[in-house]
């Protein structure tokens, strides 16, 4: 494994660990040549289905687009970067399983308002407001008491 630092091709492995799902393997690895620590993640690769944009067009998954939605979205909030990628692992799970070949673009973004919604609520309308195209105050209200209501215990 090369280092991400300087490129060096021997690398030692201090600590191995397999994720609570089973799925994947954990390695913390550090640069005999440099001395620098980093991560590595082994798991299993299976295809993803090919995203249909709103216009039709076809266009390979890409994780980075998908990190990008929930770090503009969770930009100034207190969310770990490890709840960031545990969502991003529940999505790719979902679509992966689902046995489709190709997925509707709307489905994605679904997907990331569901996650943001159980993260930080603040995260979620923003996202909500962008990804829903918000044209007034309303819709923000709209939104904002839909959130309300979910965190208001039954019966009251």
């Amino acid at each position: 494994m090369k280092c991400p630092f300087c490129q060096h091709e021997d690398t030692q492995v201090l600590d191995t660990r397999v994720s609570e799902e089973g799925d994947s393997i954990r390695r913390r690895r550090r640069c005999v040549h440099c001395d620098k620590r980093f991560t590595t993640y082994e798991r299993i690769e299976l295809a993803m289905p090919v995203i249909v944009k709103k216009n039709g067009s076809r266009t390979e998954f890409d994780p980075t687009k998908l990190r990008a939605s929930f770090m503009l979205a969770l930009r100034k909030r207190p969310v770990s970067a490890e709840a960031i990628d545990a969502a991003i692992h529940r999505i790719e799970e979902k679509l992966r399983s689902s046995g489709e070949r190709e997925v509707m673009s709307g489905r994605i973004g679904e997907l990331v308002m569901h996650e943001l919604k159980r993260m930080d609520k603040i995260a979620y309308i923003r996202f909500a407001s962008v990804y829903k195209s918000f044209e007034d105050v309303t819709e923000f209200q709209d939104a904002i008491a839909e959130v309300g209501q979910e965190r208001k215990p039954a019966g009251k």
